[in-house]
């Protein structure tokens, strides 16, 4: 990290976390919550775009996930199984002062259980455990990080035909990848039909690590000109704030953007190289042989 990129710790951002999450009527989404703590924080684009490691996620991401694990912990936000944020009763009344003390407790706590739990097994000669009761959000972030890590291996051209077959088992039907270093930034396109109505969708693959930025979004729209209007951006990344505002522009084709997350979600759902077990607890395995097909 930059040493002139100055970022709240995650204690800084459980405030500003729920009092969005307030505004937006008591529940949001992971992305809906990071967006309004942006903007109602104003944090810059630089702020924004400092990577987490090598990791997918931002630094910025990656407090803001923990401050919302911090927030569980002590009953002020409660999650769904589809990933949606909900304040609870508890959320609705703390004050920031009683939630600093509150939480200060709750780690405290969580020390303890960890070093008991540490001192037992070295007596049983069981392995320790590193963290006492992981939050949904935690084991869903390790096991897609797993995922991008192998997505980020592929070959362009292998990435594009990914990007091809879930397409595919989206629904669209024509879907081609055109394979051409002079496409003009266009990967490849597909025909999306929910009803009587088709749509030609053009499609281009990011594979970044970093947050994608809106002239990326502007460079891809003026690849579209004169082709269609219907485009879709595919990411192992993020899109920045900037860029999501340049995928919506007032008067401007639109495009709808599939970021990290998206992409995970629908590699499972499809099953394409992810594994669900459910047991008491979902467990998700990446597949790793799965994309190397694409290579």
């Amino acid at each position: 990290m930059k040493a002139s990129v100055k970022i709240p710790q995650y204690h800084e951002l459980m405030w500003p976390a729920l009092q969005v999450t307030k505004a937006l009527g008591g529940s949001a989404t992971v992305r809906e919550m990071n967006e309004r703590v942006v903007e109602s924080q104003g944090f810059s684009e630089e702020q924004q775009d400092v990577p987490h490691g090598e990791g997918r996620m931002s630094e910025l991401e990656y407090r803001l996930h923990w401050a919302r694990t911090h927030l569980k912990g002590i009953g002020a936000l409660e999650n769904s199984s589809r990933g949606v944020w909900a304040i609870t009763e508890h959320g609705r009344s703390i004050g920031q002062k009683e939630m600093q003390v509150e939480t200060k407790k709750w780690r405290d706590q969580l020390r303890t259980s960890r070093k008991a739990i540490s001192a037992e097994a070295a007596e049983t000669g069981e392995e320790s455990a590193e963290d006492v009761g992981p939050t949904d959000e935690a084991t869903e972030a390790t096991w897609k990080d797993t995922l991008i890590a192998c997505l980020l291996e592929m070959s362009p051209a292998g990435f594009e035909r990914l990007a091809q077959r879930i397409l595919r088992e989206a629904g669209f039907i024509n879907v081609i990848v055109t394979g051409k270093s002079n496409d003009g930034g266009i990967d490849g396109m597909g025909t999306y039909r929910p009803s009587l109505v088709s749509f030609p969708t053009y499609f281009q693959c990011k594979r970044y690590k970093g947050p994608v930025p809106p002239a990326a979004v502007r460079d891809f729209r003026g690849a579209m000109s004169g082709r269609g209007e219907k485009g879709l951006l595919i990411t192992t990344s993020s899109f920045s704030a900037e860029a999501q505002k340049e995928a919506s522009r007032d008067g401007a084709p639109p495009i709808d953007l599939v970021d990290s997350d998206r992409l995970c979600d629908l590699l499972k759902d499809y099953h394409l190289g992810v594994d669900v077990k459910l047991r008491q607890l979902e467990e998700v395995n990446v597949n790793p042989a799965f994309f190397k097909d694409f290579a």
